[in-house]
């Protein structure tokens, strides 16, 4: 039986929260240094991808594809290829470092984006409450860095530098996965995963939904609440694309 499905024109692994963490321990422990990006598709991302060529391939470069919004989840549910739950990036990142603190085993990592000051914090919390995960490199790049090749070159070589297993990107979409396609080969981590404002809710700098609000599929009116002027029109636009693309899925179906 397949572990991915078609949705959206791109391909989702159905994999657990749990499963999920499985492979991206395997790839930490024993994988090598070539760099295996990880995207998180929501609502935002599929409406995205269907205007942006350099998006969309990013992620068919992916080495893992995990659902990040609930009306992802639904939608597959609806098409009869269920995904079996959400899998956010926010989760994602310190169930990572659960597994590792569980396991007492060593992991090494680089954030980097958030704004200036945020990495640091981020990077202190973590000690406090994963010691096993050592932060070996923070950097929050200049507006526009990804226009700048030299300054680029030089972000790949601090990465590269400091010998981490895993690189956390919080670029925002799809910065991160425009950019991380780009230089995965000069990028030599085990890998990179692509979840937006992680770094700032490790730093506690943007609060997470509440917990019922997450279960019930919210998170993004908390977020929208959060940060109205650079969000709303965002969820607007998204709200009257995203239903249509969906019925274009049904009927293909």
């Amino acid at each position: 039986m397949s572990n991915t499905i078609e949705m959206f024109g791109i391909t989702i692994h159905k994999f657990s929260m749990s499963e999920s963490i499985d492979v991206l321990q395997e790839w930490l422990q024993f994988g090598d240094n070539s760099c295996k990006y990880v995207v998180t598709p929501n609502v935002d991302h599929i409406v995205q991808l269907e205007k942006n060529p350099a998006f969309k391939q990013a992620y068919a470069n992916a080495a893992l594809t995990v659902a990040d919004g609930k009306p992802v989840v639904l939608a597959s549910k609806l098409l009869g290829k269920p995904l079996p739950e959400t899998v956010p990036g926010s989760d994602l990142v310190p169930n990572i470092f659960t597994r590792f603190q569980q396991s007492n085993l060593p992991l090494r990592v680089y954030l980097l984006g958030a704004m200036p000051g945020v990495g640091e914090i981020a990077a202190a919390n973590i000690k406090a409450q994963w010691p096993v995960v050592e932060v070996v490199g923070i950097l929050s790049p200049d507006f526009g860095f990804e226009k700048d090749s030299a300054y680029c070159d030089r972000i790949c070589q601090a990465i590269a530098d400091a010998n981490a297993d895993l690189l956390i990107i919080g670029l925002g979409a799809p910065k991160q996965e425009i950019w991380v396609n780009k230089y995965a080969s000069r990028l030599p981590v085990k890998v990179a995963l692509c979840v937006g404002a992680t770094i700032d809710f490790l730093a506690g700098n943007k609060p997470r939904a509440p917990m019922w609000m997450r279960k019930f599929g919210l998170e993004w009116m908390h977020r929208m609440c959060s940060e109205p002027k650079r969000l709303v029109k965002r969820y607007m636009v998204d709200a009257v694309i995203y239903p249509k693309l969906f019925i274009r899925e049904w009927l293909k179906k």
